[in-house]
């Protein structure tokens, strides 16, 4: 017995199965060691990713007799960070993904915009559409209304949508809602920004932090969830993955940075010398588009950040 499924839950070495559209999920693990040409993630198989898997005989796959992955297909796109603060690895956090919604929130806890905008480029990377979605705006929108334009503007103005949410009064759950559809999106952001609520508000009857139907296939066997795909009542995939506290870039080479803000990328077209790395050179467009206010000081210094960094990337 043998077939084609996508990955819906990595849980350690076991993982989750399912024929998408269908949402019948079933056990699986890996055969020997699988690594995609050219990948130096330390995940071979990520949530998302297409697999071609085997059974021992006609019966369906069971814990006691999972299948096995024999392969993995190749990416439409994926998102990638560098997995802890001073290390070289990196870990694919979701592959074959139609949007990622990044949430943030201005406070509780308070946003970094360079740990945003690190998030931002590896997805223009590697091709996965963006939404950002601001949440716990009932929170600190009395005291931060200021703020709160201050951070569409930027955002806005680079070409992202922003969407304000508040997972405990509802406030653009609807509209978030409608932008997901029934695609396969991913819902990432740093610890304590709400994500979990955000999914549980989106579809209730969901509980990433238990993950009940998944616990049952696996019969209690890893059954902590790194990363796992839920599926909506409107048919929606979302891709959870655990709050994020660092996020640094992967293979990227210094002057490949700027091609990936798409304002500076826009403005660097009139940048008297090519290739130009927009710090000291004179006829610099993008510096004299910081000055004139089109870009905002707070990504120009999150490039700035991203040239300086090394092994760090906090």
């Amino acid at each position: 017995m043998k077939g084609e499924a996508t990955v819906v839950k990595n849980a350690g070495s076991h993982y989750l199965l399912s024929c998408l559209p269908e949402w019948d999920l079933f056990p699986a693990v890996l055969r020997g060691r699988i690594r995609l040409k050219g990948s130096s993630a330390t995940n071979p198989v990520a949530v998302g990713d297409r697999v071609s898997w085997e059974a021992d005989d006609d019966a369906r796959p069971t814990p006691e007799h999972p299948a096995t992955i024999t392969s993995v297909h190749e990416r439409r796109n994926y998102v990638i960070r560098r997995s802890t603060n001073l290390s070289r690895q990196a870990h694919v956090i979701a592959a074959n993904v139609d949007e990622a919604f990044i949430i943030v929130s201005l406070y509780f806890p308070e946003i970094k915009l360079p740990f945003l905008d690190r998030i931002l480029v590896t997805c223009e990377v590697y091709n996965v559409p963006v939404t950002i979605v601001l949440n716990k705006v009932d929170l600190y929108r009395d005291f931060a209304a200021e703020q709160i334009e201050d951070f569409k503007r930027i955002y806005e103005g680079a070409g992202y949508r922003v969407i304000e949410t508040s997972a405990r009064t509802g406030e653009g759950i609807d509209t978030l809602r409608v932008a997901i559809g029934t695609r396969v999106c991913l819902l990432s952001g740093e610890s304590g920004v709400g994500k979990s609520s955000i999914i549980k508000a989106i579809d209730p009857s969901l509980d990433p932090k238990v993950g009940k139907i998944s616990s049952a296939h696996l019969q209690g066997k890893h059954t902590t969830s790194l990363y796992e795909m839920y599926r909506t009542a409107e048919g929606a995939c979302i891709i959870d993955s655990p709050g994020l506290r660092g996020f640094g870039l992967v293979d990227l080479k210094k002057e490949e940075i700027a091609l990936y803000f798409p304002e500076m990328l826009e403005a660097s077209r009139q940048c008297r010398f090519t290739p130009c790395t927009h710090t000291h050179e004179p006829g610099c467009a993008v510096k004299e588009a910081v000055d004139e206010g089109r870009i905002s000081a707070e990504r120009y210094n999150s490039y700035l950040g991203m040239l300086e960094e090394d092994t760090k990337f906090r």
